[in-house]
């Protein structure tokens, strides 16, 4: 498996999009449905395993902390694609110097108690609301530092 993160210039809800996220998975990621073409707020990385789209990270920055929020394709997961997203947020974060970064697990997902598990066992702590959070690493461990647009 041969991962590349790459920044969306423009976000909009593309057809690729629409394809991977039906009603359940937006509920997951706590989106609300885009009509095709419609820009979509924060800042998106798209992961491709070679011409396979195998998930989407985005970045919201707020008051030096970064709420991360991402999405792992069906047949990609437990594959480490998450961890690879993950990562290379965390870098994202670093490069712009933010303090934290946090998720919030909605309750509409199908599968948040497994999902909390899984960002405590990276280093994720429980905050207040919901929040799970950690500190940003100055280099988080197997994440390269980003460069712009440029496919990892």
């Amino acid at each position: 498996m041969t991962l590349t993160w790459t920044k969306e210039a423009s976000p909009r809800w593309d057809a690729d999009k629409q394809r991977l996220f039906g009603p359940a998975e937006l509920a997951a990621v706590g989106l609300a449905p885009a009509a095709p073409g419609e820009p979509v707020a924060d800042e998106w990385w798209r992961v491709a395993d070679g011409d396979d789209l195998a998930g989407y990270g985005w970045l919201d920055t707020e008051w030096g902390d970064a709420r991360i929020t991402f999405f792992v394709a069906p047949g990609h997961r437990g594959q480490g694609v998450g961890r690879f997203i993950l990562e290379h947020l965390e870098a994202e974060a670093a490069a712009r110097g933010l303090n934290y970064i946090y998720n919030v697990v909605p309750e509409t997902h199908p599968d948040g108690p497994r999902i909390k598990n899984w960002l405590s066992m990276h280093g994720f702590r429980e905050a207040s609301r919901g929040q799970l959070s950690r500190q940003v690493e100055a280099t988080p461990t197997g994440a390269r530092a980003p460069a712009s647009d440029t496919p990892r």
